[in-house]
């Protein structure tokens, strides 16, 4: 397609949706609906790439946990530009990027290599960290201005922390960050969205609820979340 900008198939730009489902459009279970939840979510258009890596605590890609410090010190899966066929140049699994700061880091996960539109099955532009679930079903893998990729043990632990920069991207509940109630504030102009979802794979089925946030932001984060994502917000901190 040769774009940066995300285009999931049905998204919907700059809505604010908030709830169990917080979007809708088709979906691709832990992993692949082509749609988007809102401007600034991992499965709709709406922002240009990038991808920050602050820790949880708002330094800048040290990890917040001792698990996202030793997936740093990994050999790279697979390079942060290219498209990488799934099953043949890389393997279905999760993967991390971190790093990314200058606003310019875009993925794809794709159901055909035919470059149209609808064979976009989850897409993201990154601030801060990402990470992602390409799955066996999965035909195509695009990754443009990212940091090299990293394999992530689903089996790692680490040492949760109880803030997280505002910019950092994509944490991963329980490793990156610890659950709880969070507070964000000083969100002046309306650009920072947080997101809960159950997993990694960034489609519209993965999210559990989602906003748009002016002023004060205050979330909590259930054990039970897989990640937690936020992007032009003010610093969180446990309340």
């Amino acid at each position: 397609m040769g774009m940066k900008a995300k285009l999931a198939t049905g998204a919907v730009v700059g809505l604010a949706v908030i709830g169990a489902v917080s979007a809708t459009a088709g979906s691709d279970k832990d992993g692949g609906s082509g749609g988007g939840a809102k401007a600034g979510s991992s499965a709709s258009a709406g922002r240009e790439p990038g991808d920050g890596g602050t820790d949880a605590g708002g330094s800048k890609d040290s990890g917040a946990a001792g698990a996202v410090g030793a997936a740093e010190e990994k050999k790279a899966a697979f390079g942060g530009d290219g498209e990488y066929q799934v099953g043949t140049d890389i393997k279905p699994g999760t993967y991390r990027t971190a790093g990314n700061t200058d606003g310019t880091c875009y993925w794809e996960r794709a159901k055909d290599a035919s470059g149209e539109l609808d064979s976009t099955l989850a897409n993201d532009n990154v601030s801060g960290r990402s990470y992602v679930t390409v799955k066996a079903t999965d035909k195509l893998f695009k990754s443009n201005g990212c940091s090299d990729w990293e394999a992530v043990d689903p089996k790692a632990k680490g040492t949760p922390a109880a803030s997280m920069g505002g910019d950092g991207g994509m944490f991963k509940v329980g490793t990156d960050i610890a659950p709880g109630t969070y507070k964000s504030a000083g969100n002046a102009d309306g650009s920072c969205y947080w997101e809960r979802t159950k997993d990694a794979g960034q489609g519209l089925d993965s999210i559990i609820a989602n906003n748009n946030v002016t002023g004060t932001a205050v979330v909590t984060i259930s054990a039970s979340d897989g990640y937690f994502k936020t992007t032009g917000c003010g610093d969180w901190k446990k309340a």
